[in-house]
């Protein structure tokens, strides 16, 4: 029977897919490759279910969204898949929960070799010394691990995971995906200049930093010389009522669209109208829109705290770094590429040319890397 390499995420939604397809393609010819999804819902995101073929997708609880199963019954389900696929190759996400770590001793002590990988940093949330060390014990099964860039994969050294077997990159998209929806060219291209809105893709919570963002808008409305751009928020959450509320108490309400959620073609589409991207998170492990933003062409303003700023995002060349609690630094640069059409496309260009290191081949890579398998880098998927 072949060797199972498989990839486990908690509810697969469109990135997920992604990520899957491209390694079932890439190594699919010499190893079963295999999507273990937990759950059929999530708990947090409300994306519809997507076509998998290209890929083979066990689900355990059909249905069901992960808050609705006990420790005990996911293990015994986890337990009972390995053992229908046989020992091989296991990428696990969601180190954190007990039954994923009781898994990976499972895993380990049948003769599998497993691995990790996420987006977290040291510099997401001030850190104890006592819980770093307990945090660092649920990483003792894992063999190898990929992060999302330098912070992520130096932050999986830290924690004990050898450091000769993390790589990088596990945020990534399908660049072809993206551009296949969009249904249009990239920056530059598409869309006029004039017409091009700012556009921000996330959740309503408190990590976001939509306020910010509003305040800041609120100053380039004020200072700019051309006519304002519109401002466009993608997502929903708990503090919609309170954005609205704060749209109207600073007069901008008029020239601000809250779109709820939308499903990722509807966010391609709000990018591909887009002048730029703005995400000013105050805590962002990564920021997956980030190279959906570039695989559109787009320059993206972001906050340091970000992740995908570490290989993706380079100030002043492709897009621009900004402190989270800084909004005339943020209306600053959202002025310059509002205004100069000449450095807009500049940055467009420089965007397009970094955009293959969001792209899926590199998560292949680092599947390659660390399950011993050849890869011909492909073609972007």
């Amino acid at each position: 029977m072949t060797r199972p390499l498989a990839l486990l995420w908690d509810n697969f939604g469109p990135l997920h897919e992604d990520r899957a397809r491209a390694v079932a393609a890439a190594f699919g010819r010499d190893r079963r490759v295999v999507g273990i999804e937990l759950c059929s819902k999530s708990d947090v995101y409300g994306w519809r279910s997507f076509d998998d073929s290209g890929f083979e997708r066990i689900t355990l609880f059909p249905g069901q969204d992960l808050t609705t199963v006990s420790t005990p019954r996911l293990l015994a389900r986890l337990i009972a898949t390995a053992h229908s696929l046989g020992r091989g190759d296991y990428v696990l996400c969601h180190w954190n929960l007990p039954a994923i770590f009781l898994f990976a001793v499972s895993l380990r002590l049948g003769g599998s070799r497993v691995f990790t990988m996420g987006c977290s940093k040291f510099d997401d949330k001030p850190r104890r010394a006592w819980k770093e060390m307990l945090k660092a014990t649920m990483f003792l099964p894992y063999q190898g691990a990929i992060g999302s860039g330098l912070r992520s994969t130096d932050y999986f050294r830290f924690l004990g995971v050898p450091a000769a077997r993390v790589f990088g990159e596990y945020n990534t998209v399908s660049i072809a995906r993206i551009r296949r929806l969009s249904g249009q060219p990239i920056a530059p291209g598409g869309t006029p200049y004039a017409e091009r809105r700012f556009v921000s893709v996330a959740r309503l919570v408190p990590k976001k930093n939509l306020a910010i963002l509003l305040d800041a808008y609120r100053i380039y409305r004020n200072t700019t010389t051309a006519a304002p751009r519109s401002l466009v928020l993608c997502g929903s959450g708990p503090l919609e009522p309170t954005l609205k509320q704060q749209a109207e108490r600073l007069g901008i309400a008029a020239d601000v669209c809250f779109t709820g959620f939308v499903q990722t073609e509807e966010v391609v589409h709000h990018l591909a109208d887009a002048v730029a991207l703005l995400l000013p998170s105050i805590e962002e492990q990564f920021g997956n829109v980030v190279p959906e933003a570039q695989a559109m062409g787009l320059p993206v303003i972001l906050s340091d705290n970000c992740g995908a700023r570490d290989l993706l995002i380079r100030s002043a060349v492709n897009g621009f770094v900004v402190e989270p609690d800084n909004p005339e630094g943020l209306a600053f640069f959202m002025r310059l590429l509002a205004e100069d059409e000449a450095l807009w496309r500049q940055f467009c260009e420089a965007a397009t040319a970094v955009a293959p290191g969001g792209d899926v081949q590199e998560l292949c890579r680092a599947v390659s890397a660390l399950a011993g398998l050849p890869f011909d880098n492909g073609t972007t998927r």
